[in-house]
């Protein structure tokens, strides 16, 4: 399988190489991060309330103290489309003072 040469294609040909079948349905996680705590809630109850991302969560990495939220999107990985979602998402992360930090698949066990 040929994709794109950019930061989600490599990405999405590792995800492939992995074994995964990249044609059916998968949980993608998008993560988006904030300095402050505030406008991290913000952003997640907003998004939250999105349809096409309703499960988030929200936690800080105890090493930086940075607040990231975790946005789970269900959706075929197509690499056009992993790019549109993003940019809607960082698009709304944007208005909370966020700015997104790439999205991955968890492989299966």
């Amino acid at each position: 399988m040929q994709f794109p040469d950019d930061d989600n294609g490599q990405l999405l040909n590792e995800i492939a190489e992995a074994g995964v079948d990249l044609s059916q349905l998968h949980n993608v996680d998008f993560f988006i991060l904030f300095e402050q705590k505030p406008q991290a809630e913000k952003f997640a109850q907003a998004i939250a309330e999105d349809e096409l991302a309703p499960n988030t969560e929200l936690q800080q990495c105890p090493d930086t103290g940075v607040w990231e939220v975790v946005t789970t999107v269900k959706m075929v990985p197509v690499h056009e489309l992993l790019g549109q979602t993003e940019q809607y998402i960082e698009s709304i992360a944007n208005s909370h003072e966020g700015y997104g930090d790439g999205w991955g698949i968890m492989a299966p066990e």
